[in-house]
């Protein structure tokens, strides 16, 4: 039986500490807040989002960085297994538009109730405000010539595939200086989004100190912020069944449809969050977001729909005229932007003049400059390089028995419950630590 340290109580660290226990191994899971799972009490506003429902082609396409090195964890431990899994520990189950599934309770709580009925059963022993300092690591032989004792060199640049181990850990010391040994050690710390749940980025200072590589660490799932000032005369209006096209000066970043939200900086809402994760590709200059507020009309449906529109009410004012086509809260800000006399009788309207407020419709354009702080980003787009880490166990290909699962590594995906799964699927795998 091998002693194994798991390393933050969230979703990757709960189902890693089950996973090894599973296994046949003694589990002590170290959280450094006062719960486990506090981060998943707040998912889906609230409601927990636990996986989608997609099949495995769908899961791989909700994943935005390193998709390939997911393909173990997801074929090992997959969403269908997570939904068995959550089902059988006493958490039904029930699935949504865009199979987003979600506890039939709509509460968080059930999902973190049934994952610790789990560590229960399994026996993981759990301690709470235990907060992890430093890895403990001990060097080991160098064929290539460093004396047994000597502190093994850092690592320095990308790590090739095979790369030899240089050093092992043996434990971790805790903030009141207590150390704990172990076979294995699994770092589930998460990333820095929402930083009031303990996101303090501690996995990557560990990682750091062990010679791993860091890709930045980056808000993702998170709102954008835009240039036009008249989006904050919109506050609070939500569109549903849009579609929206970001590009750069060179390509097309991301391309999507669904529901957004503007707000007094700029855009959010499900279609713009996952709009965020593709937004790091950019090359450089502008971006630029395209809402295409009728999606579902071709530009000669939607001409003969404003035309039809006008010739129900030929002698009304422009301004008063597109109660029809738009939210009362976006007609000012159509009419200002089409560039057309507010007070202009319908009937005066010019083919030109039609056309422009048609291209405004199929393409409000936004300008985005930036987007919100990690205080309001779901997810963190970067972390642990994954060049470091062996795909098949999770396991550092630099420091042998260190693992590695959930948000600290350099993965991620769009809204829908895709992330959570990513915790789910390389937490499991962590835990095995490639046996079983």
């Amino acid at each position: 039986m091998s002693r194994v340290l798991v390393i933050g109580g969230g979703a990757a660290g709960m189902m890693a500490a089950v996973s090894a226990a599973e296994a046949g191994n003694e589990v002590l899971l170290l959280e450094k807040n006062e719960k486990l799972g506090k981060k998943l009490f707040i998912t889906g506003k609230g409601r927990c989002n636990v996986t989608n429902a997609a099949d495995r082609d769908g899961l791989f396409a909700g994943v935005c960085t390193n998709e390939k090195f997911l393909y173990s964890a997801f074929c090992r431990f997959d969403n269908r297994a997570m939904m068995e899994f959550l089902e059988r520990a006493g958490c039904p189950l029930k699935t949504e538009r865009g199979e987003r599934v979600f506890p039939v309770s709509d509460h968080a709580s059930s999902v973190t109730a049934a994952l610790q009925r789990e560590l229960k059963r399994l026996g993981v022993q759990v301690r709470l405000r235990a907060e992890v300092k430093e890895l403990l690591t001990v060097p080991l032989p160098d064929p290539e010539g460093t004396e047994r004792g000597e502190a093994a060199p850092q690592r320095k640049g990308k790590t090739k595939s095979g790369r030899r181990m240089r050093s092992a850990c043996v434990g971790v010391r805790l903030a009141t200086g207590e150390t704990l040994t172990s076979d294995r050690c699994i770092v589930c710390t998460g990333g820095l989004s929402y930083p009031s749940t303990g996101a303090t980025g501690d996995g990557y200072r560990f990682a750091e100190d062990t010679g791993h590589a860091l890709v930045e660490p980056r808000p993702a799932l998170v709102p954008f912020v835009v240039r036009e000032s008249w989006c904050a005369e919109l506050m609070g209006l939500s569109l549903r069944n849009v579609s929206v096209r970001m590009t750069d000066q060179k390509r097309e970043l991301y391309r999507g449809f669904g529901e957004m939200l503007f707000t007094h900086f700029g855009v959010s809402g499900p279609l713009i969050l996952s709009a965020s994760s593709f937004y790091k590709r950019r090359t450089g200059g502008e971006v630029t977001l395209a809402i295409d507020l009728k999606p579902a009309l071709s530009e000669e449906q939607l001409d003969r729909r404003i035309l039809r529109d006008f010739e129900g009410q030929k002698n009304r004012q422009f301004q008063n005229a597109l109660g029809g086509l738009f939210p009362a809260k976006l007609v000012p800000v159509m009419v200002r932007l089409s560039g057309i006399r507010p007070d202009k009788p319908v009937n005066e309207v010019t083919k030109e003049e039609r056309r422009r407020l048609l291209e405004q419709t199929k393409g409000l354009v936004l300008t985005v400059t930036g987007t919100r702080s990690f205080d309001e980003a779901i997810i963190t787009q970067g972390g642990v390089s994954v060049k470091d880490v062996d795909p098949s166990t999770m396991e550092s290909r630099l420091v042998r028995g260190l693992y590695f699962a959930g948000e600290v590594l350099d993965v991620d995906a769009v809204t829908g419950g895709f992330n959570l799964q990513i915790a789910w699927s390389t937490g499991h795998l962590a835990g095995r630590g490639g046996c079983g």
